[in-house]
């Protein structure tokens, strides 16, 4: 050590100077002072490295006098210093590999944390604008599909116990009479220990942890989207939960977690509001960017086989009605003068799942077309083209083999179980013309109303976690009778140029589980002054697989951990 000054004015900033000042004297090539202490409370001292203590004494019993300039201030001893590592010039403990490590790690972890909390923007990720203009649309849609939270049925049972060898080893010891028995009991159970109990416990803890990270990578895609692009509505579209077998419990459980983890800013849709149909005005009801509009999926409520009261009863309960409408108008302004006349966006709900037959109870079925019945006779005139037609429903529309991932399949129970729908991918070909046809009024006879061209509109659904976007369309024949819907991808289609026939867009929204990207969809929709009809956009914004947020979190963890040892070790004090 090298004494640099003795002053009653001493301080840890005086020292610092004095350390400074001989740096920059000293020869090109020379060490510099990467250390310095303070000694008998006025003594500045400076060395090129750290000296090991030869004294067991630490803290205040090594360094127990005050600096005579700042008596906040430790300085060190009698024959005993309060070291310090510098971080101000060159030489210190910051241009060490170590802590240059470490500010790469914290350089790349901040860089990484703004990405994944601004993951929309880097992206561009936007909802469409309205076309000729840079305003956006008044009804943007933020449409989720297909989170499907598991839970404690994908656990080991709570009820089991934690050590099952270690209970079973003291009866098995009480057994045997011979030491050679009792060892081959104690052998095995420390087997059993090995490779059963703790393997299924740590397969426990990974899956909570899995479950906590899943619920909040969900949280992530709908908070940073709700926040950054501003959407005037939310939608889920089907399968909120992994199961419809739970118990009652387990979905209240799950329920909580969507409520209060997934979508926690996120607000039920009231029964008030539900309950008939509403007319409000866009932009009106702010209310509306927290709603979220749940549509029922199978794996909440079951196919149309084991659909029955109670799941209805529990899902509505949670998420709120399973068949509903409401309705937003723009103002009067210059599209009309009067309220009652003008453009109109309908937002249908339906819960399609017990549409195709046989259905275990049929009141509810019945219940189901009773709902598109009326929606039909509640509808505005088929030639009325200021109305648009949102439906959000889970079961997409029949289409052939080939167009989506999902090809249409049909499983039933066996008879003794009812023979009702099990499973399937689609909306069997009649129910799904039963929606163009009815709710949509797309006949394709020239002599009905608006000749057979239907209502102006667009279909969003979930269930095929792929995600598919179509163009449905009834094409010409000569025979009336023979006339067929068919299904085209929609970049490609050349049937939704065709103006003379009816036909509808069809977008199946990509999952948002993190196995699929967290994918989101972005529907805008406004009424074009020039056509006089509603128009709709649609976009997708992924953020990708979840193992992207869980890296990133793990990374600030570490990186938070390490530069805190830095900073606790960038400035300490050790008897010598």
């Amino acid at each position: 050590m090298v004494q640099l000054l003795a002053d009653d004015r001493m301080n840890v900033d005086l020292c610092i100077s004095a350390v400074s000042s001989a740096n920059a004297k000293l020869k090109a090539g020379a060490s510099t002072y990467a250390v310095f202490g303070l000694e008998y409370g006025r003594e500045c001292w400076a060395a090129t490295s750290l000296i090991q203590s030869q004294t067991s004494l630490i803290g205040n019993e090594a360094c127990p006098l005050s600096c005579k300039g700042a008596s906040t201030m430790s300085c060190g001893g009698r024959a005993q210093y309060n070291y310090y590592v510098p971080t101000t010039y060159a030489g210190s403990l910051a241009s060490t590999s170590v802590p240059r490590a470490i500010l790469v790690l914290i350089i790349f972890s901040i860089g990484s944390t703004v990405y994944l909390y601004n993951y929309s923007t880097f992206h561009r990720c936007a909802f469409p604008l309205q076309a000729g203009t840079h305003d956006p649309a008044p009804f943007r849609l933020l449409a989720l599909g297909d989170p499907q939270l598991e839970g404690d049925s994908s656990l080991p049972n709570p009820d089991d116990a934690l050590f099952p060898s270690i209970i079973n080893f003291w009866q098995d010891l009480a057994e045997p009479a011979s030491i050679v028995q009792r060892l081959q009991v104690t052998r095995q159970s420390l087997t059993n220990l090995v490779a059963s109990d703790l393997p299924r416990i740590l397969h426990s803890c990974r899956k909570r942890l899995d479950l906590l990270g899943n619920d909040y990578y969900l949280a992530h895609i709908y908070r940073t989207l709700h926040r950054k692009l501003d959407p005037t509505h939310v939608t889920v579209l089907g399968d909120l939960l992994g199961s419809q077998w739970i118990s009652d419990e387990e979905f209240e459980s799950r329920g909580w977690r969507y409520w209060q983890r997934a979508f926690q800013d996120g607000r039920r849709v009231d029964d008030d509001i539900s309950s008939g149909i509403q007319v409000g005005h866009l932009g009106q009801d702010d209310m509306w960017k927290r709603r979220i509009i749940n549509v029922a999926g199978n794996h909440d409520v079951g196919y149309a086989g084991d659909m029955n009261n109670e799941r209805i009863q529990r899902f509505e309960k949670i998420f709120g009605r399973t068949n509903w409408e409401t309705r937003f108008r723009l103002g009067p302004d210059s599209h009309t003068n009067n309220t009652a006349d003008a453009p109109e966006l309908r937002i249908i709900i339906l819960n399609s799942l017990n549409l195709d037959t046989p259905a275990v109870d049929p009141g509810l079925q019945s219940n189901t077309y009773g709902f598109i019945n009326n929606v039909i006779v509640a509808s505005r005139p088929v030639e009325d083209e200021t109305t648009g037609t949102i439906l959000l429903t889970h079961l997409p529309l029949h289409k052939e083999e080939g167009v989506c991932v999902d090809r249409p399949f049909f499983d039933f129970y066996d008879e003794d179980e009812g023979s009702g729908v099990k499973e399937q991918n689609h909306l069997s070909y009649n129910a799904g013309k039963g929606i163009l046809e009815g709710i949509y009024g797309m006949s394709g006879n020239p002599q009905a109303p608006h000749q057979g061209l239907g209502r102006n509109g667009i279909i969003l659904t979930g269930h095929d976690h792929e995600g598919c976007d179509v163009h449905h369309h009834l094409p010409y024949h000569p025979d009336p009778g023979s006339r067929a819907w068919s299904a085209e991808r929609w970049v490609t289609s050349t049937s939704r140029l065709n103006e003379t026939i009816p036909g509808i867009r069809e977008i199946t929204v990509r999952s948002m589980m993190g196995e699929f990207g967290g994918n989101a969809g972005l529907l805008s929709a406004w009424f074009d002054d020039h056509s006089q009809r509603w128009r709709f956009e649609y976009s997708t914004c992924s953020l990708g697989v979840q193992h992207i947020w869980w890296a990133i979190h793990v990374l600030d963890l570490v990186t938070i951990g390490l530069a805190s040892l830095a900073v606790l070790g960038n400035s300490y004090s050790v008897g010598a």
